[in-house]
């Protein structure tokens, strides 16, 4: 892997501010998902490959075409690779009380046919489950307030109107899986705010600070899923102090899993300095804790593994990641796991795939 390049990493953003049959939004939704796959294709950031990343806006984001970019996305993007699939623009609550989903509004959603002109959630699940990517993060950031409270209902000057936002039930839902997690604006009850003049609405703002670097406190060269929903919740809410709340899903997430680069790789400057511990650790013990944050989901993940020489069908099937790993590198200590691999082979996959990793680049065979 090159040092500035993150080529597992996979987008497609959505923006919709100027509906055909619907109220508007603020500019500032578009201008989020350009500045998102700005941060996200730049070397000096995230490092996705530009090639990777799709952006629909307005008349572009309809729903035809947003199902057709998902459908696109599963077919491109690999189990080893990382899949963020961003939205920003109305959401709307259907069904009777007690019963309610959520639909996502597209660029051509009409409200006297909703069901055939939106994306239910029961839509979204199930291209998301079309996605072998053992790691998707989806963001939502909607219920937009343009710098005043937004109106409870979507209405379009004809007499049809559906209420504004999005269900618990929802997110839940589209966090099912493993290696899935989302990452909403708000909660139910609240609005996402927009600040006028601003160029970034008050949730995107704090997400683009924490891909840029500020999420990546330990330093370790990674934007990952945890640290990410930690930073953006602690921001916002500065931003706007009690009434916005960021929420984070996930059904059967087993590690913080990377997310991006951060800052191409590089050690953060602002970091706390600490002193490295991987000269003074058992390397075996520092060898399993890095490869179970590069390579949550066990040797099988990018077949690094069998890309060290090693032979999967020597190691026994463990539930998690990280018992994988624990397994899998006893049974190498013990000079099994496939007659081509060792400590050493893995170590030099390790650091191809991850040569900014600062730990990472400490650790020598034993």
């Amino acid at each position: 892997m090159n040092p500035s390049s993150y080529p597992q990493g996979h987008a497609l953003l959505i923006g919709v501010a100027n509906y055909q049959q619907v109220s508007s939004l603020p500019s500032a939704i578009l201008n989020d998902v350009n500045d998102v796959a700005a941060t996200l294709s730049s070397p000096k950031y995230c490092a996705y490959t530009p090639a990777n990343i799709v952006t629909l806006l307005d008349e572009n984001a309809t729903r035809a075409a947003v199902l057709k970019e998902l459908n696109e996305l599963a077919a491109r993007a690999d189990s080893g690779d990382t899949v963020c699939v961003f939205f920003s623009g109305h959401g709307g609550v259907v069904g009777s009380p007690g019963k309610e989903d959520s639909v996502l509004m597209t660029f051509d959603s009409d409200l006297a046919d909703i069901e055939n002109t939106s994306i239910s959630s029961d839509d979204l699940a199930a291209a998301f489950a079309q996605i072998e990517a053992e790691r998707l993060l989806v963001f939502i950031d909607a219920c937009h307030a343009g710098g005043a409270a937004i109106s409870k209902k979507l209405t379009d000057g004809e007499g049809h109107e559906i209420k504004s936002g999005y269900s618990q039930s929802t997110f839940e839902k589209l966090a099912v899986g493993r290696g899935r997690a989302l990452m909403a604006s708000c909660r139910a009850d609240e609005v996402s705010a927009v600040f006028h003049g601003a160029r970034n609405s008050a949730f995107t703002t704090a997400l683009l600070a924490g891909l840029r670097g500020d999420a990546d406190k330990s330093a370790s060269g990674f934007i990952k899923v945890f640290d990410l929903f930690s930073y953006v919740s602690e921001e916002v809410p500065k931003l706007i102090p009690d009434e916005q709340h960021p929420i984070f899903k996930a059904d059967n997430l087993e590690v913080n899993f990377a997310v991006a680069l951060s800052q191409g790789g590089k050690k953060s400057p602002y970091a706390p300095e600490t002193t490295p511990t991987a000269h003074r650790q058992d390397p075996w013990s520092v060898f399993e804790k890095i490869m179970v944050e590069l390579y949550p989901f066990g040797p099988h993940d990018q077949e690094v593994w069998s890309r060290s020489g090693g032979d999967l069908s020597r190691l026994r099937l463990h539930p998690t990641g990280q018992a994988a790993w624990h397994a899998a590198l006893r049974t190498l200590k013990q000079g099994g796991g496939g007659k081509s691999i060792n400590y050493g082979s893995l170590l030099r996959t390790a650091k191809e795939d991850f040569p900014n990793h600062p730990e990472l680049t400490m650790l020598q065979a034993p």
